[in-house]
């Protein structure tokens, strides 16, 4: 793989998303500012869990160097799934920024409690939408020095 003009090199981002519509938006985000990351998409947390496992069908999945992960998903939520992720040798260097609709104390402080790396409320804003997905990459590309993939 050759490096951007500019340096950066691509990063795995895994997205933990159950509505497709925040799915599309996110992955709007990405084609419309240009971002060389390649995006991962699983809708539910015994999903994003078998993805970071690499069990069944995601046996050859590339692991990600950031998780963008909701709270709300169905079979496992994604208090439950920060949580797995956290308490694993493997997976626990992964940075993992929970992305939801919730603007709950209660939330906020599990999640950090939890070891999340950032907690963002959802903007419904289109815009503002692809303005927080933006800040979101130039912080853990350009500037945060991540960990090297497992």
């Amino acid at each position: 793989m050759t490096a951007p003009a500019d340096g950066r090199s691509p990063i795995e981002v895994l997205l933990v998303e159950d509505d497709p519509g925040d799915v599309l938006m996110t992955q709007e985000a990405f084609e419309e500012h240009k971002l060389r990351n390649r995006l991962r998409v699983v809708s539910d947390g015994a999903e994003a869990l078998a993805y970071l496992r690499r069990e069944g069908k995601y046996a050859d999945a590339v692991a990600p160097d950031l998780i963008l992960l909701d709270l709300n998903l169905p079979r496992r939520d994604g208090r439950e799934v920060l949580a797995e992720i956290k308490k694993d040798e493997q997976l626990c260097r992964i940075p993992v920024v929970v992305l939801t609709t919730s603007q709950a104390d209660e939330d906020i402080l599990r999640s950090y409690q939890l070891h999340a790396n950032a907690y963002v409320t959802k903007p419904v804003d289109f815009e503002r939408f692809i303005s927080v997905v933006r800040q979101i990459d130039e912080f853990f590309v350009s500037v945060v020095k991540l960990p090297p993939r497992s």
